[in-house]
């Protein structure tokens, strides 16, 4: 089983990168791919907990927005797997986003605290080190008993367009996908589909970024309808773009088990085979 989008704790994720691994491995996952929101600082960790029969492909989400096709603007994200992580220019937007997220935490948990919830979303981040996020402030809102869940906290406290939400700058998605294949990495658009998200984009916005250099698309994902999945592989085809399956695992902040949806084997050989940033990591001797 190859399973390509898991989060730690690194990012928003509860585990940390050693455990993630060690799940997968328990899960039956083959192939794995660590993909933290804007860093790569659970990569070292994950590596060295790589069991013998066990493949880790390094990787992150980026943070991006892209047109939608119809005028307007949606947010986006955008796995870039195998990439170099000291590429200059990988290394600047990831801490321009790191910045961005821990301003937005900020002017949002002053708006909860004028309304008397007494949060602290940054003493939460501090117990893993992650760059604080809209997760961190969800688990603070458990803590102090405002909700019972962090999807609940999203939903009634975080959603965007809500009364304490606030947006952060992300990158242009054409802009990333460049910024990727300039570090050795590939990029696959991340649930583009995933309505119950928000605003998606139109057919035509995947087929103008794959002439920009868009490796593939995240098909298989607990976020899209079978009717999507369906029209987005034959997409896929017709642009000659991986399609690949993802549990998009993120701990106890979310209910999806490793390895719910996953990647065929010959689409990840073909994800491989067009990196030259970073190897795969396998375990043992």
């Amino acid at each position: 089983m190859i399973d390509l989008h898991l989060h730690s704790n690194a990012s928003d994720g509860t585990d940390d990168p050693a455990e993630v691994v060690r799940r997968a491995a328990a899960a039956g996952v083959t192939t794995l791919a660590l993909t933290d929101h804007d860093t790569t600082a659970g990569w070292d960790e994950a590596a060295r907990a790589v069991p013998a029969g066990v493949t880790l492909v390094r990787g992150a989400e980026f943070s991006t927005t892209a047109p939608d096709g119809r005028g307007g603007e949606v947010s986006a994200h955008l796995l870039g797997y195998l990439f170099d992580p000291a590429h200059p220019a990988v290394k600047a937007d990831q801490e321009r986003l790191r910045g961005e997220r821990g301003r937005r935490i900020g002017v949002m948990t002053e708006r909860l605290r004028a309304d008397g919830y007494d949060v602290d979303p940054a003493a939460i981040a501090a117990r893993t080190g992650a760059p604080v996020g809209r997760p961190h402030l969800g688990r603070a809102l458990v803590e102090i008993g405002a909700v019972s869940s962090v999807p609940e906290a999203f939903e009634s406290f975080l959603a965007k367009g809500g009364k304490y939400y606030e947006p952060k700058a992300d990158t242009p998605i054409a802009e990333a996908v460049a910024m990727i294949r300039a570090a050795g990495g590939v990029a696959v658009w991340a649930h583009p589909w995933a309505r119950t998200r928000g605003d998606v984009i139109e057919p035509e916005v995947i087929a103008d970024l794959a002439g920009r250099g868009l490796a593939g698309v995240e098909v298989d994902h607990p976020d899209h309808v079978a009717a999507d999945r369906d029209r987005l592989r034959a997409l896929a085809r017709d642009l000659d773009l991986v399609v690949t399956g993802s549990s998009d695992y993120h701990g106890g902040n979310k209910e999806t088990p490793i390895a719910a949806e996953t990647t065929a084997p010959d689409q990840l050989e073909a994800l491989v085979a067009r990196a030259t940033g970073a190897d795969v990591v396998t375990g043992g001797p």
